[in-house]
């Protein structure tokens, strides 16, 4: 009898401690929002931030489009340090609404577009992206959502075959990015919708898709993370109006 009750105890203590090593790893190492991503939290006359704890909108106040934009944040990294892209792209016309992650890690809210959809009917058609992780869960939302026309990739691929999916679809990369997975993003080209299109930036890196420092692993970019960050707005606006 004593030797079971020692033994639960020993197994309550040893889950509890595993439990408490993921939280603090969990809670440790995270890339916080550099200085320059936290201007564009800030309203502008044209755009309109609201910050709901569980979301940032970005809202065009000037001949805003029926095209909403969801964005999911890479593993790890602070949903302001995408300040500069949401807001670029609101400047275009185009609501933008970044969606925080528990730890931020998307795959504890890869859900986390639904409520973002329900909030807004006057958008008629939306389009998900992500960066790294944020990228491949955003595609398994848009997966399961018929209201979502299109996917936006950045450093990041699908985790399941979206070849017959019908959904659009833009894939941006950097040149000098040390962090993604070539050998996995190659392998994965046959998963993307059918007419993916594909740019790849010159000399950027993976963190330079965000505003929050350097990335262990990544390359040296040749570009400043706000010219990277404006090349894919540009990309993405290009897209989306089908240029």
């Amino acid at each position: 009898m004593k030797k079971k009750r020692l033994l639960k105890i020993i197994i309550i203590v040893t889950v509890t401690v595993i439990a408490a090593a993921m939280f603090i790893y969990l809670l440790t190492g995270n890339h916080a929002a550099a200085d320059e991503a936290l201007w564009a939290l800030s309203g502008t006359d044209g755009v309109t931030v609201t910050d709901t704890g569980s979301e940032i909108t970005f809202t065009p106040a000037e001949n805003p489009q029926s095209t909403g934009f969801i964005f999911y944040p890479g593993g790890k990294v602070d949903a302001e340090a995408y300040a500069q892209l949401a807001h670029g792209l609101a400047d275009g016309g185009v609501l933008s609404v970044i969606v925080k992650m528990p730890f931020d890690l998307a795959v504890f809210n890869s859900g986390g577009a639904e409520g973002v959809i329900g909030a807004h009917p006057e958008i008629k058609t939306w389009i998900i992206g992500g960066h790294s992780l944020g990228g491949v869960m955003a595609a398994d939302y848009a997966a399961k959502d018929d209201r979502i026309s299109g996917v936006v990739f950045l450093a990041a691929y699908p985790n399941s075959d979206l070849s017959a999916s019908g959904l659009r679809a833009l894939s941006l990369t950097a040149s000098a990015d040390g962090v993604l997975n070539r050998e996995k993003y190659e392998a994965a080209l046959s998963s993307f919708p059918r007419d993916t299109v594909f740019y790849e930036i010159e000399g950027g890196n993976h963190a330079g898709f965000g505003s929050y420092g350097a990335q262990d692993g990544d390359g040296e970019a040749a570009v400043f993370p706000e010219e990277q960050q404006e090349i894919a707005v540009r990309q993405i606006m290009e897209w989306m109006q089908g240029k």
